[in-house]
C-alpha cells in the first residue's frame, strides 16, 4: 500500500509520468475527467471501471434500468459491466457507443416496432422535437433518448383533445384508416338498420378548428334523428320519428309502434289499412295530396260513364273501403234508373248486361231486349207481329215459355186441343243433328202441315185437307158426321150399320188406310152376287 501511495503521490508532479501511465485520451464527451485527479471518478482501487460508477454519472440510464424500462434493461444487457460495451482512452474521435441501427432489435427497449412503423427511418421518429425527456447534458439530436411511447408525443392530435389519446383505441399500426380498433357499437350510439351501411363521412363532417381541418366525432348530435334527419313533415307529426319510422327504411312503418293515420283527415279503412304508404305518397308525406275522390287515386275503371249526373259521382255509390267486390248498388237503387228490373232480370247477374266484353259499360248498353238478347225470330216471323223487335210483344219478363201473343190476328185462332199446345209444337221443327228449324210466316193453315193425313188425299178439295168437314178442334172422333147428306143416303138396312162393315182397311205401298171414297158407289162394293 506504500509503495501505491507514492506512485500516485510521483504522479500528481509528474505530468510526463502520467501520460506515460494513461491508456489514451478520452473521448470528447469525457474531456472534463482528463487528468490523474479524475480516474477514481470513474475506476475504483483495485478493480477496473465499476457499473456504479458509470451509473452515478449517467443518471438517465440508471433510471430506466432501476425502472426495468427500455434496452439497458432488457435481457440482452441485463448482467453486463458497462465497460463491456463502452470502453474508452481510445482518443477524443473514438465512438464509444457502437451502435448499428440497421441491424439493431428494436423490441428490446420494449416498444416493439409493428406495421409502419417497421418501415420508416430512425431519424423520423428520433429527432429533437420529439425528444422531450432527453438527458439535459445530452445534446438533442446526439441520443436516442428522450422519447415517450404514446401516440401523440410523435403524432398531431387530429381531434384536438376530443377523443382519446390513447390512439392505438381505434387506429391500427398500418394505416390511421380504416380504424381497425374502432367498434361503434360500444359507443352510446350504437348503429342499426340502414345506419349502418351510412358512410362515415355522412354523419361526422369535416370543418375547420383552431385553423386546422377538422373532423367531428365525440361532438355529434344524436339525441333525436332531427339532428341529423330533416323533417320534412316541418313538426307536424313532433320530433320522435321512431312514432312511424324504424332504422330500416324512412319507408317502413316502425316494428314496435305505428302511424296512426286515422290522426289524419283521412282515416284508414278496410283494404286502405293494408296498402303500402308510399303507393298513395309516391313523392313525399307533406306534398299536397288530393283525397275526398275515390277518383284521385284510383284509375276510373268506367271511364267517365258516371261523371256525367249527381248519381254515381263516387265509388262509394257502389262500392266500398273493403273491396270492389261485391258492389254495393242494390236492387233498389237500379229501379231508381231508366231500366227498373222485374222478372227474370231481377236473378240476372250484373256482368252479364254489363261485362259482355273485358270492359263494363253501364251507359251504352241499350234499353231494348234485342240489345242484350239475338233475335231469334229475324226472317221468320213478320215485323208487323212485333214492331221494332219489341220481345214483349209475345213474351215476358219472366220467362220465354209463356208468350202472350194474340194467336186470332194471324187469321188462325187457337181452339180446343189447339189453345192448349205450346208454340214449338206447330212452329218449330226439331231436328236430331242440328238447330230446330223455324216456322212462322212459312207456316200455312192446312191441317196435314202439323198433323199426318191418314186418309191418304181422299178428302182434299183443291189439293188442300180441311180435317174441321169432319172433326173439330177438340177431338178426332167424329161424333155429328151426317152421311145422308153424303152422294149415299143411309136407308133401310144400311141404317145402324157399323163404319168398319162398309169402310175397310185397305193395303197400299204407303200404308194401310180406311177407304172412304170410292170411284163409284154401287151395291156390288158391298154386297155379293146371289146364284
Amino acid at each position: 500500500m506504500k509503495n501505491f501511495a507514492i506512485f500516485f503521490l510521483l504522479l500528481a508532479f509528474t505530468g510526463k509520468l502520467y501520460a506515460q501511465i494513461s491508456p489514451g485520451e478520452l473521448i470528447r464527451a469525457h474531456e472534463k475527467l482528463e487528468g490523474i485527479h479524475h480516474c477514481l471518478d470513474c475506476h475504483s482501487t483495485g478493480d477496473k471501471v465499476p457499473n456504479s460508477k458509470c451509473l452515478d454519472c449517467h443518471k438517465e440510464i440508471n433510471q430506466r434500468i432501476t425502472d426495468k424500462h427500455g434496452y439497458h434493461a432488457s435481457v440482452e444487457v441485463k448482467g453486463k459491466q458497462c465497460i463491456e460495451c463502452h470502453s474508452d482512452h481510445h482518443g477524443k474521435n473514438f465512438q464509444v457507443i457502437k451502435f448499428d441501427k440497421d441491424i439493431f432489435d428494436h423490441k428490446l427497449t420494449g416498444y416493439e416496432l409493428k406495421g409502419e412503423h417497421s418501415k420508416i427511418d430512425c431519424e423520423e421518429c428520433h429527432k429533437k422535437e420529439y425528444q422531450k425527456n432527453a438527458p439535459s447534458q445530452r445534446k438533442l439530436g446526439t441520443t436516442y433518448l428522450g422519447l415517450k411511447t404514446d401516440c401523440l408525443s410523435c403524432h398531431e392530435d387530429y381531434h384536438q383533445k376530443t377523443m382519446s389519446s390513447d390512439c392505438a383505441s381505434c387506429h391500427g399500426l398500418e394505416s390511421f384508416i380504416p380504424t381497425v380498433g374502432f367498434d361503434h357499437q360500444k359507443t352510446n350510439y350504437p348503429l342499426k338498420g340502414a345506419h349502418q351501411k351510412v358512410d362515415c363521412i355522412e354523419c361526422h363532417k369535416i370543418e375547420q378548428r383552431n385553423g386546422e381541418k377538422f373532423q367531428v366525432f365525440a361532438e355529434v348530435a344524436h339525441s333525436k334523428c332531427t339532428d341529423c334527419h330533416e323533417d320534412v313533415h316541418d313538426n307536424k307529426f313532433g320530433q320522435d320519428c321512431t312514432k312511424c319510422h324504424n332504422e330500416n327504411s324512412f319507408l317502413q312503418a316502425s316494428e314496435s309502434k305505428s302511424f296512426n293515420h286515422n290522426q289524419t283527415n283521412f282515416p284508414l279503412i278496410g283494404k286502405h289499412q293494408t296498402v303500402d304508404c308510399k303507393d298513395c305518397h309516391k313523392t313525399s308525406y307533406t306534398a299536397p295530396l288530393k283525397y275526398k275522390k275515390c277518383s284521385y287515386c284510383h284509375e276510373d275503371e268506367h271511364n267517365g260513364q258516371f261523371t256525367s249526373t249527381n248519381k254515381l259521382s263516387e265509388c262509394t255509390d257502389c262500392h266500398t273501403n273493403n273491396g270492389f267486390t261485391p258492389s254495393t248498388y242494390t236492387l233498389e237503387k237500379h229501379n231508381q234508373s231508366q231500366y227498373p228490373l222485374t222478372g227474370s232480370h231481377l236473378a240476372t247477374p250484373c256482368k252479364d248486361c254489363h261485362q259482355k266484353t273485358e270492359r263494363w259499360e253501364f251507359r251504352t248498353i241499350g234499353k231494348t231486349c234485342s240489345d242484350c238478347h239475338t233475335d231469334e225470330h229475324a226472317g221468320f216471323i213478320e215485323e208487323k207481329y212485333y214492331p221494332e223487335k219489341k220481345c214483349e210483344t209475345c213474351h215476358t219478363e219472366s220467362t220465354w215459355h209463356s208468350p202472350t201473343f194474340e194467336h186470332k190476328q194471324t187469321g188462325f185462332e187457337l181452339l180446343g186441343k189447339h189453345a192448349e199446345q205450346n208454340c214449338r209444337s206447330c212452329h218449330y221443327v226439331e231436328k236430331a243433328t242440328e238447330k230446330a228449324e223455324q216456322r212462322f210466316s212459312s207456316l200455312s193453315d192446312d191441317c196435314v202441315i202439323c198433323h199426318n193425313d191418314v186418309h191418304f188425299e181422299q178428302f182434299e178439295v183443291n189439293g188442300k185437307n180441311d180435317c174441321l168437314r169432319c172433326h173439330n178442334n177438340n177431338s178426332w172422333i167424329i161424333e155429328n158426321y151426317n152421311h145422308n147428306k153424303t152422294s149415299f143416303p143411309l136407308e133401310g138396312g144400311h141404317i145402324g150399320l157399323e163404319c168398319k162393315e162398309c169402310h175397310k182397311e185397305m193395303k197400299a205401298e204407303k200404308g194401310n188406310y180406311i177407304q172412304y171414297k170410292f170411284e163409284e158407289v154401287k151395291c156390288s162394293n158391298c154386297h155379293l152376287p146371289q146364284d
